[in-house]
């Protein structure tokens, strides 16, 4: 679990981000209905602000990355596999948010 969010909602989270206009004044409710009902609009608005807060920890260095070196992050799928988060996921998830929440020229 990541706080509270299982691997699968958070994927859809993170699908849903990418394909929901962020101008668009439902967004998050949008977004909650794309995650199948199991979570509110409340519930993705806030789990998005974390996110931010974690991607401004990971870009100003505040990242402890001994940590990281250390070990690769990993998320368990079922009891007996485990999904590991590698650098090049972690590149392609930077980019893809960055390019979801910088201002567009329209």
């Amino acid at each position: 679990m990541l706080c509270g969010w299982n691997w699968e909602e958070n994927k859809l989270f993170e699908l849903a981000l990418a394909v929901v206009d962020e101008e668009d004044p439902d967004r998050w409710k949008l977004v909650a209905s794309m995650l199948g009902g199991k979570k509110s609009a409340e519930d993705v608005q806030k789990h998005y602000v974390i996110l931010l807060e974690d991607l401004k920890c990971i870009e100003s260095g505040e990242l402890d990355h001994t940590l990281v070196e250390e070990a690769q992050a990993c998320v368990q799928v079922d009891r007996t596999q485990s999904l590991c988060w590698t650098e090049e996921d972690h590149k392609a998830k930077v980019e893809t948010i960055e390019a979801n929440i910088s201002p567009r020229g329209y």
